[in-house]
């Protein structure tokens, strides 16, 4: 019997413990998880509020009353609109670019054997490891050149930040693509080749459909970033009318946060932020379960 009650306390020790562990745990995401949220709280509890509260110390966590005037001003002052307009075009042509390139280089890789192959996409790999602002310039350059020598303008357009998303994606698509191919089983494209259809037909009607959770990560990464994109259009546009969001809350913020008589508007930039985030943010929590189930299945087989 003392065995027998020993066995069931260091049972319920065990159990305890547990529970209190996870409950430790639990706590600690909780408020690393408040902590982060904070910013994006602040700010659009401060896009809501009047000049007095927003200048108020400390500061108005929650303003007396909601001011969703503030962002009807917002949209007055700016062209958002056309900027909203620009930044849908380019996540769009971009990211499509970008998910259907990647896909056929990393079929490529997964599935074929050619000579070389494997040097390839080491050289590819290697480029992950340069930085952005390294091949800025020459890609400046090289637009330039394309400006001066073909009827197409290039400069001041969306054309540079998107066209070079189809051409293979970037290595790190390439890459996840590649291995989530890999995970797929050989004898779906053997029994394909017996029944007569080829690469192409095989790619398009079998592995691509298969492909779904890496392709909606490739997805969501490349919206994000393009959304997000920053340097590439303050670098390649020049006209205003023609600016992304991102580039358009920072022309915002330089040409209508001028002080009126007795009134700061610096409560305008927080509104701008706030409708500069929201699709992102939607985008993200609407597929993070692809996003997820993407990354992890394309990890499966190295």
């Amino acid at each position: 019997m003392s065995e027998l009650s020993a066995l069931r306390s260091s049972n319920e020790w065990s159990r305890l413990r547990r529970k209190t562990v996870r409950l430790i745990l639990y706590v600690l995401v909780t408020i690393l998880a408040l902590s982060f949220c904070f910013p994006f709280y602040y700010t659009l509890v401060s896009s809501l509020k009047t000049p007095a509260e927003f200048y108020t110390w400390p500061p108005v966590l929650f303003p007396e009353k909601l001011q969703w005037q503030n962002y009807a001003e917002t949209v007055a002052a700016g062209t958002f609109p056309r900027w909203f307009y620009n930044t849908f075009v380019l996540v769009i042509l971009s990211t499509s670019g970008a998910v259907l390139t990647s896909s056929m280089v990393g079929f490529s890789f997964a599935k074929f054997r050619y000579r070389g192959r494997d040097l390839l996409f080491a050289v590819t790999m290697a480029t992950m490891m340069l930085p952005s602002q390294v091949t800025l310039i020459p890609t400046f350059i090289m637009f330039y050149k394309f400006d001066q020598w073909t009827p197409i303008q290039w400069l001041d357009t969306l054309k540079p930040l998107w066209v070079p998303s189809w051409f293979g994606g970037g290595a790190f698509a390439i890459f996840l693509m590649r291995q989530f191919i890999r995970t797929l089983p050989p004898e779906l494209d053997e029994a394909a080749l017996m029944d007569g259809a080829g690469y192409p037909r095989i790619f398009w009607s079998i592995v691509l459909p298969l492909c779904k959770p890496a392709m909606a990560t490739l997805a969501i990464i490349g919206i994000l970033g393009a959304w997000n994109s920053f340097l590439g259009p303050m670098i390649y546009i020049n006209s205003p009318d023609k600016f992304p969001i991102s580039v358009g809350v920072r022309y915002f913020q330089i040409n209508y946060m001028s002080f009126e008589i007795g009134r700061p508007r610096e409560y305008l930039l927080m509104c701008a932020s706030v409708i500069s985030t929201i699709v992102p943010i939607v985008v993200f929590f609407l597929f993070q379960r692809f996003f997820v189930q993407g990354v992890v299945l394309s990890g499966i087989k190295g």
